[in-house]
């Protein structure tokens, strides 16, 4: 696996995401501490593995991380400059730059388009070519994903769910981002399909130099694909280090556990 050794893309300096939990009372608000002071970069040419449980605040992580959500407190740098309080100009080129995959193709993509207004969009929306270059643009992003030409004429209902989490990963693909999180990329899809699915995006990392943020519950899957681990539990990260020491070394007893707990999902 390459290991990146370029600037960070995306930089987060201890990030919280503090909100009020539904629990509290009026005048004693109980605070939930998604993310509770996190260190996280990513550079372009590493996948780095955010991996936890349910409820331990990866998923709020990764909403910071593409923009969708303000941290608390602590500070988010996007090519070193500070990306909170972005300017139009910073947010179409963030908007370029990161792009996401999310758990579920079925409710991702629109079913009323056909799979070739899917992928066009991106390009229409940030007024990139014209009907030709972007006619070419799908051709291509459809080849580089693996489906057939075809696939372009058709709804995503009419597309198995692997074929269509691979339509997401081109979309995801189509303005040339620096940066692709993975929100729990395979999870709904049949196991047959999931390695499949791994590999074309390991396989990708490495064709177009991409930085990969995955994200999962499940730590064999995330050694499968990450040069980096990060372990996190109750908002915070509390192990880090490269893939193999984190799998062959633990340090954390919470790190120990879930490596305990998870037969591989990949082969069950």
């Amino acid at each position: 696996m390459s290991v990146s050794t370029g600037k960070p893309v995306i930089e987060l300096k201890d990030v919280k995401v503090h909100h009020p939990a539904r629990t509290g009372g009026l005048f004693r608000p109980n605070i939930v501490k998604a993310v509770n002071g996190v260190d996280f970069s990513i550079s372009r040419g590493e996948t780095v593995g955010i991996v936890g449980e349910s409820g331990c605040g990866k998923s709020t992580l990764a909403s910071v991380l593409v923009g969708l959500q303000a941290p608390t407190s602590g500070q988010v740098l996007f090519h070193g400059k500070p990306a909170i309080k972005r300017s139009a100009r910073m947010r179409k080129e963030f908007g370029r730059a990161v792009s996401v995959v999310f758990q579920d193709p079925a409710t991702a993509l629109n079913p009323r388009m056909t799979i070739q207004d899917i992928l066009t969009d991106p390009l229409q929306v940030h007024g990139i070519g014209n009907a030709a270059s972007r006619s070419d643009k799908v051709k291509e992003l459809l080849a580089l994903v693996g489906l057939p030409q075809s696939a372009a004429e058709v709804t995503p209902s009419q597309v198995s769910g692997g074929q269509r989490q691979r339509v997401a990963i081109a979309r995801a693909l189509a303005l040339d981002p620096d940066i692709i999180v993975a929100d729990e990329p395979t999870s709904a899809l049949d196991v047959s399909v999931r390695a499949q699915v791994l590999n074309l995006l390991s396989d990708l990392k490495t064709q177009l130099n991409l930085g990969m943020v995955f994200i999962s519950h499940d730590i064999q899957t995330v050694r499968y694909v990450s040069d980096r681990i990060c372990v996190m539990y109750f908002g915070q990260i509390v192990e880090e280090g490269p893939a193999a020491q984190v799998f062959d070394n633990p340090s954390n007893d919470y790190t120990k556990k879930l490596l305990g707990a998870a037969p591989s999902l990949l082969h069950t």
